[in-house]
């Protein structure tokens, strides 16, 4: 018997799917700096109900996404074996930590804002702030870009494999 990898019915990865290599780290990057997640994390595993904190923790669900986004990297490099239902089970799994993600993230941000401060800055707004207060974040807009990308290889992935569980090298 050949290894999946190896058979005729093993399709190259399309280049969305390629992509999210470059794609995922950078996912990361903004997670660990958005949420300053450290370069570990400690999960409770000693009961079921262990976890009824940590999963509701910003920080926890941004470094759980991060883990995720880490196998997703592993999956989009090239000549690492993967096949369909891997590809959409990662980016459903993704993708409710990414939607909450940029929300969570300006939350944080307001609670640990100095607003004695901030409100003293105003006087100097620099060129790069809003025009108006319901301009988007720049880097908001790049973290929702990217998010896009994910699901732009989902459906690369489903189209090229013509909605069938196939391997992808």
């Amino acid at each position: 018997m050949s290894h999946p990898a190896q058979g005729p019915d093993t399709l190259p990865k399309p280049a969305e799917l390629l992509a999210l290599h470059g794609v995922s780290a950078e996912l990361f990057d903004l997670l660990r700096r958005w949420f300053d997640v450290g370069p570990s994390v400690v999960l409770d595993l000693r009961e079921i109900d262990s976890a009824v904190v940590e999963l509701g923790d910003p920080q926890m669900i941004a470094a759980v996404a991060m883990r995720k986004l880490q196998a997703m990297n592993l999956i989009a490099t090239p000549g690492v074996l993967t096949a369909t239902d891997v590809v959409v089970a990662m980016v459903n799994d993704l993708n409710r930590a990414l939607i909450q993600a940029p929300s969570m993230y300006l939350n944080l941000r307001a609670e640990t804002t100095d607003w004695d401060q901030a409100f003293e800055a105003l006087d100097d707004l620099d060129a790069d702030a809003p025009a108006e207060a319901s301009a988007t974040d720049p880097e908001i807009e790049r973290f929702e870009e990217l998010h896009g990308l994910l699901h732009d290889a989902l459906i690369a992935v489903i189209e090229a494999s013509d909605g069938e569980i196939r391997y992808f090298s």
